[in-house]
This record gives C-alpha cells, sequence and structure tokens, in this order.
C-alpha cells in the first residue's frame, strides 16, 4: 500500500510517518518510480507506536517495541526490552502520582486554612465578598440596584 492508504488506515498523516520512517522506526520501501510502500507488518508498527504514544509514552520509548514486533514477535511487548521500558515508564506514573497526591495535600490544608480565616469574625473587618457572579454579594447586579 501507498503512503497515504497506510496513514488513513492508522489514522495519522503522512507527515508523521516520513517523521517516524527519518527516526528509523518505520521504513519505507520504494517502488521503481520512487513510490513508498508498506504493507501489513507496517501498520501493525504504527498501531503499535500510536498505542503507546495515547498512553503518553514519547517516540524514543516505542523503539523496543517496534524492534520486538520486527523481530517477528507476536506482540510488541513480549520482549524484555519492552518490558523494561513498561517498568521504567510505570515507575514514571507513580512518581508523578506521588508528587500529585503531596501537591494535593498541600492544597488541601491551605484550603482549611483560608477557610477558617474567612469564616472567623473579625471585629470591624469588612464582610467577606462573593465576586463569582450575578446575585452574589458584591457582585454586579448589586452595584446595579445600588444605585
Amino acid at each position: 500500500m501507498r503512503i497515504g492508504e497506510l496513514a488513513a488506515r492508522a489514522g495519522t498523516t503522512t507527515r508523521a510517518l516520513r517523521y517516524y520512517e527519518s527516526r528509523g522506526l518505520l521504513a519505507a520501501r520504494r517502488t521503481d518510480n520512487g513510490y513508498r510502500t508498506y504493507d501489513e507488518d507496517d501498520l501493525r508498527l504504527l498501531q503499535q507506536i500510536r498505542t503507546l504514544q495515547d498512553f503518553g509514552f514519547d517516540l524514543e520509548e516505542t523503539r523496543p517495541f517496534v524492534e520486538c514486533l520486527r523481530a517477528g514477535h507476536p506482540a510488541g511487548d513480549s520482549c524484555p526490552a519492552s518490558l523494561a521500558v513498561y517498568r521504567r515508564k510505570l515507575a514514571e506514573l507513580d512518581a508523578l502520582i506521588d508528587e500529585l497526591g503531596a501537591v494535593r495535600t498541600r492544597v488541601r490544608a491551605e484550603l482549611a486554612r483560608a477557610e477558617v480565616l474567612a469564616t472567623a469574625e473579625v471585629p470591624g473587618g469588612p464582610e467577606p465578598r462573593c465576586e463569582l457572579g450575578p446575585g452574589a454579594t458584591g457582585g454586579p447586579d448589586d452595584r446595579d440596584r445600588r444605585g
């Protein structure tokens, strides 16, 4: 199949295919007149690349999976190098989840602190105002009604 058909079947663009080719992930064969041609194995490689990218893998992280398929394995993740990439990606995701959990805990604590301060009566202090929308205390509708 030609590059346009492969791109359409893989749900990508011809430009992306040429980029994958330049990175050594996709190997085009050429016809006598110079057109790139591909086969079903190339479609499998592209599907593997796109699936991994949908999961957040960068292009270079897909290389072991592509090489595994090219070596004739039934799945791109059946080789030790691919499993190592999965492990690294999971460790990266776990670290990000831990970091986000810590940020969430800090934001929750700041919110609790701010809510306590906002509800505390401050003698002689200004009354809290909400400016989130029409009808809210101090909002645009209140100014229109005042005068």
